[in-house]
């Protein structure tokens, strides 16, 4: 018996990438935040001038951790192959490509290139290649919309 070149329960391998990708952003998203805090923390426990205002690291902090629950939001829907998924997660991953991107330029000018900062730019535009591409069209598309695990048209 022959299997049907899409099975369409099974997700595509390159779309399991983005997803595992997308979760390892976000936890580091996660530890971003609470590391920007606490080093802000530290150095006013210690009279030394702050990395930025409390203020604007608490607005840094929770900002990261806002687009971190969207992004484990998105990744344990995306077996339900809603549309909007492809959306979130592409602009997501042009986001952090472009902010990884910049890291790298900013290490450059500092003149100490980090080359582990220019390959996850590079994992970061693979992923988004593959989201924006025809495998990331396909998986998001082909569930037609749901709400509350039904689908309603398609």
């Amino acid at each position: 018996m022959q299997s049907s070149p899409r099975q369409p329960g099974r997700m595509p391998a390159a779309v399991v990438f983005v997803l595992v990708v997308v979760a390892a952003h976000a936890l580091g998203t996660v530890i971003g935040g609470w590391a920007v805090l606490d080093e802000n923390h530290s150095k006013q426990e210690h009279g030394q001038e702050l990395l930025m205002p409390m203020g604007l690291a608490w607005f840094t902090a929770l900002f990261g951790w806002a687009l971190a629950a969207l992004q484990v939001h998105c990744v344990v829907l995306a077996r339900g192959r809603r549309p909007w998924i492809r959306v979130v997660l592409a602009v997501c991953l042009v986001f952090v490509a472009l902010s990884t991107a910049l890291g790298f330029l900013g290490s450059l000018a500092a003149g100490t290139p980090s080359v582990a900062v220019l390959l996850i730019a590079g994992i970061d535009v693979a992923a988004g290649w593959v989201v924006l591409g025809e495998k990331g069209r396909r998986w998001f598309s082909g569930g037609g919309t749901h709400w509350a695990g039904r689908t309603l048209a398609g």
